[in-house]
C-alpha cells in the first residue's frame, strides 16, 4: 500500500526542517509528500523547496492566493495517489515507525481509519508527555461527537472512503480535522493503535493555540458539529433542537459540566 503524507503549509519553514527529517527517516518507504503552500512569504516556499529537492517524493504545490487551511487540506487530498492518507503539520513531526505501525492496521479491510496516540512537546519538539485522552472509542455510534478529543493525531484513513464523504469543508478556517474525523467515521470502523506515533508541539505561534483564534473555533466548531448531526438526522440534542443552539460546543460542555470537562476546556482554551 502507498502512503500519501499530506502537509497544509503557511510560512512554517523554520520548524518544517523537523518534519521533513522525522519524514525521510521512516522505517516504511513507499510513500509520498503532498505539500500544499497557502501563498506563504516567498522566502518560506523557497526555504521548503530547497529542503525537499532532492527527494523525488516531496511534491510542492502553492495555491495562487490565500485560502485558508479547510481548502489547502482539500486539496492536499485531491492530489493524493496514496490508498492510505494522513495529514502532517508542518511544525509537527511523526516517531520512524509511525508509517510502518499505521500501515500494518489496514490489512485489515474492515477498517477504514486509524489514530494513535501522541506526544505533546516542547517548542524544541521534546516529548513531555503523551495526550491523556487518546483512546479506543465505539464504532458506530450515532451521537459520537469527539468531545473529548478521543481521535486525534496520528489519524490516518482510506482514500476510497474519505471518497465516499462530502470530503473536507474548504470554507472551514479552524476545526478541519475534527470535521474530517467525524465524516469518515460515519463511513466505517476506526482503530486506535495505543501507542505514541506524533509529536504535537506546543509553541507560541500554533493556531490551535492561541486564544485570539477562540471566536473563530466556536464559530467553526459549531459548523462541524452542527452538520455532523444533520448528516445523522438527530435533530434534538439533550432534548433541544439544535436549530435553536448558538453555540453547539459551549452547550454541550456546559451538559456536560464535570472537574474532568472544566479541565478539558481550560487547556484548549476553547470555552470560558
Amino acid at each position: 500500500m502507498k502512503f500519501s503524507i499530506l502537509i497544509a503549509h503557511y510560512n512554517n519553514a523554520t520548524f518544517f526542517k523537523d518534519c521533513f527529517h522525522s519524514i525521510i527517516k521512516q522505517t516504511y518507504h513507499n510513500f509520498e509528500v503532498i505539500i500544499v503552500d497557502d501563498c506563504s512569504k516567498e522566502s518560506e516556499k523557497q526555504a521548503i523547496k530547497r529542503l525537499i529537492a532532492n527527494d523525488e517524493r516531496f511534491f510542492f504545490y502553492k495555491n495562487e492566493n490565500n485560502k485558508g487551511v479547510g481548502y489547502t487540506k482539500k486539496k492536499c487530498a485531491e492530489l493524493a495517489t496514496g490508498d492510505i492518507l494522513g495529514f502532517l503539520d508542518p511544525d509537527d513531526a511523526l516517531v520512524p515507525d509511525a508509517l510502518e505501525e499505521s500501515i500494518e492496521v489496514f490489512k485489515n479491510k474492515n477498517i477504514i481509519a486509524a489514530y494513535s496516540q501522541f506526544y505533546i512537546c516542547s517548542s524544541d519538539l521534546i516529548p513531555q508527555k503523551l495526550f491523556a485522552n487518546s483512546r479506543k472509542v465505539k464504532n458506530k455510534q450515532k451521537k459520537f461527537l469527539n468531545l473529548d478529543f478521543e481521535v486525534n493525531h496520528f489519524f490516518t484513513f482510506r482514500k476510497t472512503e474519505y471518497e465516499k464523504t462530502d470530503k473536507i469543508n474548504e470554507h472551514l478556517t479552524s476545526s478541519v480535522d475534527q470535521d474530517l474525523y467525524l465524516k469518515l467515521y460515519e463511513e466505517g470502523d476506526f482503530h486506535f493503535i495505543k501507542k505514541g506515533l506524533y509529536l504535537y508541539r506546543i509553541h507560541e505561534n500554533g493556531i490551535s493555540q492561541n486564544k485570539n483564534n477562540k471566536e473563530n473555533l466556536y464559530k467553526n466548531w459549531h459548523l462541524v458539529l452542527y452538520d455532523a448531526l444533520k448528516r445523522r438526522e438527530l435533530r434534538k440534542i439533550f432534548n433541544k433542537n439544535i436549530d435553536e443552539i448558538k453555540n453547539l460546543p459551549s452547550y454541550l460542555y456546559k451538559k456536560r459540566n464535570t472537574l474532568f470537562f472544566k479541565i478539558i476546556r481550560k487547556s484548549y482554551n476553547i470555552i470560558p
